[in-house]
């Protein structure tokens, strides 16, 4: 059924795309809070777990990185190519809202 959606919507199989894409950028807001919160950090108990978090953080936007890398979602060393995906899903997205 999901995938009768996107094809309606001119979505196809953007579907895991966007799942891996909100993936990483929450891992980053997550890598920004850590870092936050082990800056004010006022005990070593505290430090440490903070620093343990952080590391996880990291580790978990590296692979998730190196996924979409893997399956062509994300061209880190190519932004000519990285942008022109950008502006075809920007396109896409604007297209359904002129269906009506």
């Amino acid at each position: 059924m999901a995938n009768i959606i996107q094809n309606i919507a001119g979505m196809g199989n953007m579907t895991e795309q966007v799942i891996a894409s909100d993936f990483l950028i929450a891992s980053k807001s997550a890598i920004k809070s850590y870092a936050a919160a082990l800056a004010e950090a006022t005990t070593p108990e505290v430090t440490n777990t903070l620093r343990g978090q952080l590391d996880d953080a990291i580790n978990t936007h590296g692979q998730i990185t190196t996924y979409m890398m893997n399956k062509g979602y994300y061209n880190a060393y190519d932004p000519a190519k990285q942008f022109a995906m950008d502006r075809q899903a920007s396109d896409t997205v604007m297209k359904l809202g002129q269906t009506n």
